[in-house]
């Protein structure tokens, strides 16, 4: 059986297309990428050597054996360990919305589905949805609807969207809008059944929706509560 992950690249933004090559090289070329900043002050940067604090993010899904084969090329293709090149790292799936789903995010992986991934002690989830852009509104109606609380919103840009037709039968926008959902994993179900069926590839949304394992949080309790 195999495990999935989300896996999270975190480079300078003049270093973006060298890892977008490296992933597309090794078959998983389907990434969301956004931007940000990183935090390190001037002073700490001339330490690094490094040139600015202006980053991009990769998202993609790995399956585990496929991360020890990107994480071997990272350190010896990319040189990843060198101060200043950047940093990756995985977070362990439990679970991705419908079968076409999986298959798409997991295209060249040879991915055997096995149970759905837990963690013990593990009282809530993080949703992660991923639809084109303008729906975010049309995501989380659906996702209260089954009794979310509400979300975070990230505007990001798809890799890797050719491959849509093939396994979902429909052609994905690139700019596409990254919603991050908390909520109870026993609730967790009905609410990615609902943005699937309101807001999934039926819709103009054409949202996709996983969800990964959350070990403890804090400030929800008024929340929920209510």
């Amino acid at each position: 059986m195999s495990e999935l992950y989300l896996m999270v690249t975190i480079t300078n933004r003049n270093m973006l297309a060298k890892f977008l090559t490296f992933y597309k090289e090794r078959n998983t070329a389907i990434s969301l990428i956004t931007l940000g900043n990183g935090t390190a002050n001037s002073e700490m940067l001339d330490y690094f050597g490094l040139e600015d604090s202006e980053k991009a993010v990769i998202f993609g899904i790995v399956t585990d054996s496929v991360w020890l084969t990107l994480k071997k090329g990272l350190q010896s293709k990319l040189q990843i360990d060198i101060p200043g090149t950047g940093i990756a790292f995985t977070i362990p799936l439990s679970s991705i919305g419908g079968k076409r789903e999986l298959l798409f995010l997991t295209e060249n992986q040879d991915y055997e589905k096995g149970a759905e991934s837990t963690l013990t002690g593990c009282t809530h989830d993080l949703l992660l949805v991923i639809a084109n852009q303008g729906y975010s509104d049309l995501v989380m109606e659906a996702a209260r609807s089954a009794g979310a609380a509400g979300g975070t919103i990230i505007h990001a840009k798809g890799t890797g969207m050719e491959q849509a037709e093939k396994f979902l039968g429909v052609s994905l926008a690139s700019e596409k809008e990254m919603i991050f959902i908390i909520t109870k994993s026993v609730e967790k179900n009905q609410i990615m059944r609902a943005v699937m069926h309101q807001a999934g590839m039926e819709s103009k949304a054409k949202a996709i929706i996983i969800s990964l394992p959350v070990t403890s949080t804090a400030g929800l309790r008024l929340v929920e509560e209510e």
